[in-house]
């Protein structure tokens, strides 16, 4: 009986290790993770304010330029196919209406930004290389969302901009050093994930 539950508990182990070792494995785990802080929400109007981005920067950052953009093409997509995955938003859009909502330049900057952040990382891991290259991934999806809120929902640049960028300048920089925080703490552990 004892033989038998250590087998048990070592095919687990050998499961769960080749799983963490695994490239799917990871930009899955960033896909979920998006979801779970895009629950943690400031409803504003028109845009909330969430943790999303914090996780685009690290999935980016930690998985690469194209593994962090698979994570969050996969979030988009899950998204739109109707889970309730999205930031809870005023406007009670679901799905694929979600992307032409107020929110929608945000969420299709996310996979593009994550690239962004990744090549940045890989070419430069010094801390303020890593500090950079996160403001840059934010500042795409800030300028992203702003020209498409302005484009699309309020018809007025100046309103776009102090709804879509000028709220967010100061959770923007308390998002990077937090993801910058992060990524030092597990780049310690592991130099890159899978």
């Amino acid at each position: 009986m004892a033989l038998q539950e250590n087998i048990k508990s070592n095919v687990i182990v050998k499961i769960f290790s080749s799983l963490r070792s695994s490239q799917l494995f990871w930009i899955f785990s960033f896909t979920i993770l998006t979801a779970i802080a895009a629950q943690i929400t400031i409803p504003v109007k028109p845009v909330p304010f969430t943790l999303q981005t914090m996780m685009v920067l690290l999935a980016g950052a930690l998985l690469g330029a194209k593994n962090g953009a698979y994570s969050q093409l996969i979030y988009l997509f899950l998204g739109v196919i109707g889970l309730p995955i999205f930031a809870h938003t005023p406007d009670g859009l679901y799905g694929f209406a979600r992307l032409f909502g107020p929110t929608g330049g945000y969420l299709l900057a996310f996979p593009a930004a994550a690239f962004l952040v990744g090549y940045l990382v890989q070419k430069n891991k010094k801390y303020y290389g890593v500090i950079l290259s996160m403001f840059a991934g934010n500042l795409f999806i800030i300028i992203s969302g702003t020209l498409f809120l302005n484009i699309f929902y309020l018809h007025n640049f100046s309103d776009a901009v102090t709804a879509g960028a000028a709220i967010f300048s100061i959770w923007m920089v308390v998002k990077v050093f937090a993801a910058a925080a992060v990524y030092f703490g597990i780049s310690k552990k592991y130099e890159t994930l899978p």
